[in-house]
């Protein structure tokens, strides 16, 4: 692309005054300098830039963040895609941004998105319980969002912004858990993702409440990751426990998924032997057969791309889930008979 040098001397003009025509500045230009510079600058296709014009002026650009955890998670994928669904025929752009599940790499993207006159920042992933940035988050969203955009969270985060939308991670894992005790299971365990991340710990309390609520007692707690690997690792870990539960149910589908793989590798069978259930119904859960709780995740994604949209401002919005029964679990009878 031509530079503003190459078009002021092609136009005999000096280089402020081919950017103040090209810029839009107030500044008085006769129409007979205005014209050599556009001629110039059509002539060398020179294309202005809409990101620099806006922060001069103050304005919003149309780019919209949204930070995830891990780009390759098919939750991730799907909140993005509601996002941009609900944006793009307006002319907004969906940047897409790894957090890598650490709070000083969603600060390098905060202080990009804050220079770059963001119109919304979506928070996409959870926070860490206790975390020492948050105080340096909260900065950052505050300078957001003073500036004019608008800060959503789709999961828990110690962290004020706009509005959250999300839905209920405790009573998705209460419900999955009275699912698999209806089931006729009484010893279940839980796989759950990081410690001292809060959905990990909503789902965790979910479960154990529900368990209680039968009045058992919770089989096992392992505290692993997010990742297929992390469900892996845990089915390796069971198939080799003296006390091995009758079902699990895993913090997400991508854990689940790992179970159900590992268990098929130590020659236990899913559901005759062990029932696994998992969270959010992505779309690999349904290639497998996986019982899971349908999270909305593209609808809170296009309900926060909406809000950004239409300039909307609110306090907590939870969407509902469901539970999708499939073949990865099974009664505790047809366990029995087997």
């Amino acid at each position: 692309m031509a530079s503003l040098q190459e078009i002021s001397q092609r136009a005999n003009v000096s280089v402020a005054t081919a950017s103040r025509v090209l810029n839009g500045s107030s500044h008085p230009v006769s129409s007979q300098t205005r014209a050599k510079v556009l001629s110039a600058a059509e002539a060398l296709g020179y294309t202005p830039s809409v990101l620099a014009q806006l922060v001069r002026k103050g304005q919003r650009s149309r780019i919209i963040g949204v930070i995830v955890g891990d780009v390759s998670d098919p939750y991730f994928g799907a909140v993005a895609r509601g996002v941009e669904e609900a944006v793009a025929d307006d002319g907004y752009l969906t940047m897409i941004a790894s957090g890598r599940r650490t709070t000083a790499a969603e600060l390098d993207h905060l202080r990009s998105l804050r220079d770059h006159q963001a119109a919304g920042v979506i928070f996409a992933s959870s926070g860490y319980e206790n975390d020492p940035l948050t105080e340096q988050a909260q900065e950052l969203v505050d300078s957001l969002m003073a500036s004019g955009s608008i800060v959503l969270a789709l999961a828990p985060r110690d962290i004020s912004c706009s509005g959250r939308i999300a839905f209920d991670d405790r009573g998705a894992a209460f419900d999955a858990t009275r699912y698999l005790i209806g089931l006729g299971h009484k010893e279940i365990a839980f796989v759950g993702g990081p410690g001292g991340f809060h959905t990990s710990t909503h789902r965790r309390d979910g479960f154990e409440a529900a368990v209680r609520s039968a009045g058992l007692t919770p089989n096992k707690r392992l505290t692993g990751g997010f990742e297929y690997e992390a469900g892996y690792r845990a089915a390796q870990h069971i198939a080799l426990s003296p006390e091995r539960p009758e079902a699990i149910l895993a913090v997400n589908d991508d854990v689940a998924i790992g179970l159900v793989v590992g268990f098929r590798d130590t020659g236990l069978r899913v559901p005759a032997d062990i029932s696994v259930c998992g969270i959010h119904d992505t779309r690999p859960a349904s290639y497998v057969g996986l019982t899971t709780v349908a999270a909305p995740l593209s609808e809170m994604g296009h309900a926060a791309g909406l809000a950004i949209l239409n300039g909307e401002t609110s306090g907590t919005t939870v969407l509902p889930h469901h539970l999708v029964e499939r073949t990865t679990t099974a009664p505790s009878s047809a366990r029995a008979a087997r």
